[in-house]
């Protein structure tokens, strides 16, 4: 199984570039970066910084959208960055949260994830689109993997259709990582369709203590429809759908610990315990390891690695996996 890196392209571009060599170096497969015009740098050009930085590592962006970026500029973006990472750029795609959210928009409804994925794979394998009155084409087209983010059972099911990888939000708690899969697997029919899972990450000997931190992201989960993925892990939370003074969202929050103090009433330490042990990586490096391997006998292909905050980089997560983790994984592999 890939072992993947989430870096926030929170600080000058050459630094988000240096980290990823770095991550290359410490061992990781992949890195991915997320999209989100207002928080970050601009996710392409961050990729393509990180493209001339590396030669091995896996690019993939986590995830762009079709509302606040035209389908068509999409296109053109990933197959540039293709061009300059041959065989390791995947362009990661979603509904759109916290690039949408701070402008005033909406997220994509499943039929327009549906509509610009397939406007993308047009584009890039070369054929015409219509676009109302016009026909067009890309020029210089090169084709490039389309990884659909999804969480809720009809998304899952339209990432297993149409794409050629699904990026799942369900965390790595086995009952709600199986289901996801499940729900993948059903839109796939007989089609190969790559899983990568997002989690939450942090050695740590001290659990509970560490765990306080991850409420807003808790609190969000169960916010966008997801309590009953909770539940399914004993994890039961009752969120408002909103939570004043956080800004921009739970999730990327510019203050961290008002965020969690903002979650405290709804989400007890207990909560976030059983949270940061079941949907999480918390522990352990063995006991990382040990859940890694059980993600991947679950059906995952990949994992993507992220720490909690958006406004700094993962320098302690990335040194901690390739120091400590990455290693027992790849003394398991030789032995098997």
């Amino acid at each position: 199984m890939r072992v993947g890196l989430r870096i926030p392209p929170c600080a000058p571009t050459g630094q988000i570039a240096e980290l990823a060599r770095h991550a290359e170096d410490a061992g990781f497969d992949e890195v991915w970066f997320p999209d989100s015009q207002l928080l970050w740098r601009d996710v392409f050009a961050v990729a393509a910084a990180a493209a001339a930085a590396t030669s091995r590592v896996t690019l993939g962006t986590a995830v762009t959208n079709f509302v606040t970026r035209h389908p068509a500029v999409v296109a053109s973006a990933a197959r540039t960055v293709a061009e300059l990472a041959p065989g390791r750029f995947l362009l990661g795609v979603g509904v759109g949260d916290s690039a949408v959210g701070p402008v005033g928009l909406r997220q994509s409804t499943g039929a327009e994830l549906r509509a610009g994925m397939a406007v993308v794979r047009d584009l890039l394998g070369g054929d015409p689109v219509d676009f109302g009155t016009v026909r067009s084409r890309l020029r210089d087209p090169s084709p490039v993997e389309i990884h659909l983010a999804a969480s809720g059972p009809r998304n899952l099911r339209l990432a297993g259709e149409l794409a050629d990888g699904a990026i799942l939000l369900s965390g790595v708690a086995p009952a709600p990582l199986a289901a996801a899969i499940t729900k993948v697997r059903e839109g796939a029919g007989s089609r190969d369709v790559r899983i990568t899972v997002s989690a939450y990450c942090r050695v740590t000997d001290d659990v509970p203590r560490a765990a306080r931190e991850l409420k807003p992201i808790c609190a969000r989960i169960a916010q966008n429809g997801g309590a009953p993925f909770l539940a399914l892990a004993g994890v039961h939370v009752d969120v408002p759908s909103h939570l004043p003074g956080v800004y921009p969202d739970l999730v990327h929050a510019e203050d961290w610990n008002a965020a969690v103090q903002a979650c405290d009433p709804y989400v007890s330490d207990e909560a976030a315990t059983t949270f940061a042990r079941e949907f999480c990586l918390y522990g352990t490096a063995e006991q990382i390891a040990e859940r890694l391997a059980t993600v991947r006998e679950a059906g995952a292909h990949a994992v993507f690695l992220q720490h909690v905050g958006s406004y700094d980089l993962p320098h302690t997560l990335m040194t901690d996996i390739g120091t400590q983790v990455l290693p027992i994984l790849r003394t398991r592999a030789d032995v098997a």
